[in-house]
């Protein structure tokens, strides 16, 4: 069954610090990338621009993914889990997604106990 209704970010469950869990998925590939968060003004913001945008939770300000790096996040697909509590962002990636310049934040797998490397850095 398809519905159509105006997307209001506010209608989000966002957690007690007002954030809620973003998956960022490759376009195409299906390859999970990495996971941050976002505020309601970091979904806004998103979907206004086309330009994945976090929320640093480090920094406590807007992180707009590739602004330093060129390492870009283009928005191809915006999706809301079932209890509207994560979501998930089908973006087309630019360079590496993770800060220690591998593809994806998820590069070490736990197999029979041990930790193994499953992707080294990309070289600039």
């Amino acid at each position: 069954m398809h519905t159509d209704q105006t997307f209001d970010p506010a209608t989000l469950r966002y957690d007690a610090a007002g954030l809620i869990p973003c998956i960022a998925q490759e376009d195409g590939t299906g390859d999970v990338l990495m996971m941050a968060w976002m505020n309601v003004d970091a979904v806004e913001r998103t979907l206004q621009t086309g330009r994945v945008t976090y929320w640093s939770r480090s920094r406590a300000a807007f992180w707009v993914k590739g602004e330093s790096s060129g390492h870009v996040q283009e928005l191809v697909d915006l999706r809301v889990d079932c209890d509207r509590d994560c979501l998930l962002v089908i973006v087309r990636q630019t360079g590496p997604a993770c800060h220690t310049n591998r593809k994806s934040c998820f590069y070490t797998a736990v197999r029979d106990g041990q930790e193994t490397e499953l992707m080294k850095p990309e070289r600039d």
